[in-house]
């Protein structure tokens, strides 16, 4: 028994070889790990050569961002500085729906809340994980963006933009115009100047977690530029009062709409420009586009006796008549049609014709004028042609070929009707009267020096004319109504029936008035139309003249024009105005 227990024991101890593996199945093994290990690299080459393009476009989508750093947009000033349309800081909160996850309800609702939108509306945006970028709210307050910010939502983080404010308000709202939400013009100035005033956006890219906080950049940081800064040639103080000034006179006399030019008559900078009614551009909620039409500078109409001054003036330079020179002013014919006026008088002279506003008269001296002629004058005068001031969607007017005139159209253009202007035209062709028969371009940015001009009149043909308007503002003349107080003045007013299909309405008017002040060296030009006045009264005279007297005379105060006459000069218009505008 013992020995039996020896020898077990000892094949205990001593087990033997194992098992050896054959040759085949290591090989087998090593194959089968190379083949994986293989497999491993040609999909690792796979995803870094064939889908490298996908996977980093995936990787961005996710967590690289490029943000725009938005340029401050340019500030607009008046001559003086005074800001009229400046850029604030404002956020805007936006969220990645693609890589968030669930937003707790609580924090959907007070989200919602604070951005005052519903929650169902909010939801429906994250819900689409198609989007990588979605604007929950635009340009609202830093503060209101502190709020959103506390709240802590992976996905949603706000950006730095920029609100356009306007201090002027409604007075300027026409001719500044205003941006949209994205900050680019949309009208006025601020469309026409849009390159100017943008700059250049700058951009950061960046790499988010999933939270939205930025972790690094992942290039160099392009520094925006910012818009350059437009000075205008308007002066905020007498725009003001020639926004003041009309609105009151819209008002007063129940009229449809209204307009002022105001030009430096020296130079043709435009220093004011007002519309009514108008609109708040800081709060464009219930605008009408009725209400954003700048209809100084886009409406055309016929200017009626306003334009008697300047056919009157050809006369003169082609040596038809002399300021001295009488004619009969009797009803007359031209063909079937019968020219007569609404004051008739048995003869006049040249002043007599201005004062009396008579369509005899000046027919008579514009048919002295042979019509190429007549029409080559209009032409100069700007009239059929875009004003050239730059302003988008500015009117050219209508004068047509002097080829297709008869003689009773050139009689009627010569009192204003069969030709079609805007105010800011006729504000213009008034510039020949303050500087000696030169027309002046127009500027609405301040220059350095006056631009040169075109000459039309003689000085001395001008400098008559301008003492025959100047005459017209004393007794017995149509624009008494347009006097001011320690100052002389020069104008002309009308009254011009409209136009509706091709009938002339009897009740439809537009009350005009053009002049300048001081009358002996003029240093302004203003020119007022009221549209439609229906409260009783609708001749110019009685109508437009005292919004002229109105705003020139402010006008002067504030560039501190030294009066010229006494302070005992104005006149009262006579008790029933004289219908002399026709």
């Amino acid at each position: 028994m013992r020995a039996v227990s020896v020898n077990h024991n000892r094949r205990l101890n001593n087990p033997g070889p194992a098992p050896s593996m054959g040759p085949g199945r290591v090989r087998f093994v090593l194959a089968l790990l190379g083949g994986l290990f293989l497999v491993l690299i040609l999909r690792a080459m796979y995803m870094q050569v064939v889908q490298q393009d996908f996977l980093v476009g995936q990787g961005d989508a996710r967590f690289r961002r490029t943000l725009t750093m938005e340029a401050n947009r340019g500030v607009i000033t008046d001559r003086n500085g005074e800001p009229l349309a400046i850029s604030t800081p404002v956020q805007s909160i936006w969220a990645s729906p693609a890589g968030m996850q669930p937003v707790p309800p609580e924090k959907l609702a007070e989200l919602a809340r604070l951005l005052e939108l519903p929650p169902s509306e909010l939801a429906g945006k994250f819900a689409d994980k198609r989007r990588e970028f979605v604007y929950l709210k635009r340009q609202i307050s830093p503060q209101l963006a502190d709020k959103v910010a506390a709240l802590g939502i992976p996905g949603v983080a706000g950006q730095q933009e920029f609100r356009r404010y306007y201090p002027a308000g409604e007075s300027f709202a026409h001719i500044i115009g205003f941006t949209g939400v994205d900050g680019k013009g949309q009208e006025g100035l601020e469309l026409a100047r849009e390159k100017m005033l943008a700059g250049k956006n700058g951009s950061r890219v960046v790499l988010r977690d999933r939270r939205g906080h930025i972790v690094e950049d992942l290039a160099a940081i392009e520094r925006p530029r910012n818009g350059q800064t437009l000075v205008l040639a308007m002066d905020q103080r007498i725009q003001y009062i020639a926004y003041r000034e009309l609105k009151n006179a819209v008002e007063l006399n129940k009229a449809k709409a209204g307009a002022v030019v105001v030009l430096d008559a020296k130079s043709g900078e435009v220093l004011a420009l007002a519309n009514y009614p108008s609109f708040n551009p800081n709060n464009r909620e219930g605008t009408t586009p009725e209400m954003l039409r700048n209809r100084a500078v886009i409406d055309l109409f016929e200017p009626g006796s306003t334009m008697k001054p300047l056919s009157i003036a050809i006369a003169l330079e082609e040596g038809k008549a002399r300021v001295n020179t009488v004619l009969d002013t009797h009803t007359y014919k031209i063909g079937p049609a019968t020219i007569r006026d609404v004051s008739p008088q048995p003869s006049l002279d040249i002043t007599g014709i201005i004062k009396k506003s008579s369509n005899v008269g000046a027919s008579k001296l514009a048919l002295m004028v042979a019509p190429q002629d007549f029409w080559t004058y209009y032409d100069s005068l700007g009239f059929g042609r875009n004003p050239g001031s730059g302003f988008p969607g500015e009117a050219s007017g209508r004068l047509r070929n002097w080829k297709s005139w008869r003689p009773i159209e050139q009689a009627t253009m010569s009192f204003g009707y069969g030709v079609s202007v805007s105010l800011l035209q006729m504000a213009r062709a008034y510039t020949i009267f303050a500087n000696d028969g030169v027309l002046l371009p127009l500027s609405l940015y301040k220059t350095n020096a006056p631009m040169p001009g075109k000459r039309v009149l003689s000085q001395k043909t001008a400098d008559e004319m301008k003492g025959v308007l100047v005459a017209n503002s004393e007794p017995g003349g149509g624009a008494v109504g347009g006097r001011i107080i320690g100052y002389s003045i020069g104008g002309k007013s009308g009254t011009a029936r409209k136009l509706e299909g091709h009938t002339y309405v009897a009740d439809k008017h537009r009350a005009l008035f053009m002049g300048f002040a001081p009358g002996k060296n003029p240093k302004l030009i203003v020119t007022v139309m009221i549209d439609e006045p229906s409260a009783g009264k609708y001749y110019g005279g009685a109508v437009a003249a005292p919004v002229f007297s109105a705003v020139a005379g402010g006008a002067l105060r504030v560039l501190n024009v030294q009066p010229d006459e006494p302070t005992n000069n104005t006149l009262l218009p006579e008790s029933t105005p004289v219908p002399a505008d026709f």
